[in-house]
């Protein structure tokens, strides 16, 4: 039997900058190794300054969306003020941890501009995590991965990634190692979408990847 994470493939990856966060996945379907569409986004945004991105079965990764958009806007309506990425990573892991029997197969990762306690300029930390598919939080301070191109992921951001990039640098560095890992991984690609969210402004960039 397959695994269930790989059937429809898929990477997504996130890294810090200097008070800004960038987060990255790519933009193929398929079935194991036949390909489906060239345009089904991983990642999404969920408040200004929040975004998730969701790796693995594409229905589970539907399901689950629908999920966290219903969770953070009722959120918002009984508090009256948007979901914290941190609040958001866990309520992300206490829902995953819930359906620990009959678990969605997906590798959800967390990221966002987190507010500082007790700042008057309305600072800001970065924030990102991942889960395993049952929901224990792996809290990370440089950059997370997920996906089925996970190895070669790891292996590009090593080398590559700097901490304290600025917005540009940090947008060519996580471009850069998504672009080249997931040239060496059959079941992800065919394009990827980047967002660089700084205190003031999301800019979402489309890339042009091998379409084999």
């Amino acid at each position: 039997m397959s695994d269930p994470f790989s059937i429809n493939g898929g990477a997504a990856v996130a890294m810090i900058g200097k008070d800004c966060i960038a987060i990255a996945s790519d933009l193929r379907l398929g079935s194991q190794s036949l390909g489906v569409l060239n345009h089904f986004e991983k990642t999404f945004q969920f408040l200004p300054h929040t975004f998730m991105a969701l790796t693995g079965l594409a229905t589970d990764v539907t399901t689950v969306l629908e999920l966290f958009k219903f969770k953070t806007n009722l959120y918002k309506l009984r508090e009256e003020h948007y979901i914290e990425p941190l609040t958001l990573a866990n309520l992300v892991s206490s829902l995953l941890y819930e359906r620990r029997f009959g678990p969605w197969f997906v590798s959800p990762i967390v990221a966002g501009l987190e507010k500082v306690k007790g700042s008057k300029n309305g600072e800001v930390k970065p924030f990102i995590c991942g889960f395993d598919s049952i929901g224990c939080i792996d809290y990370s301070h440089d950059f997370i991965v997920s996906g089925t191109a996970t190895d070669q992921l790891y292996g590009m951001c090593e080398g590559l990634y700097e901490p304290n990039l600025e917005p540009e640098e940090l947008f060519e560095t996580i471009s850069q190692c998504l672009l080249n890992a997931v040239d060496r991984d059959a079941l992800s690609g065919w394009g990827c979408v980047v967002h660089i969210i700084t205190k003031d402004k999301v800019i979402k960039r489309t890339l042009k990847t091998r379409q084999d």
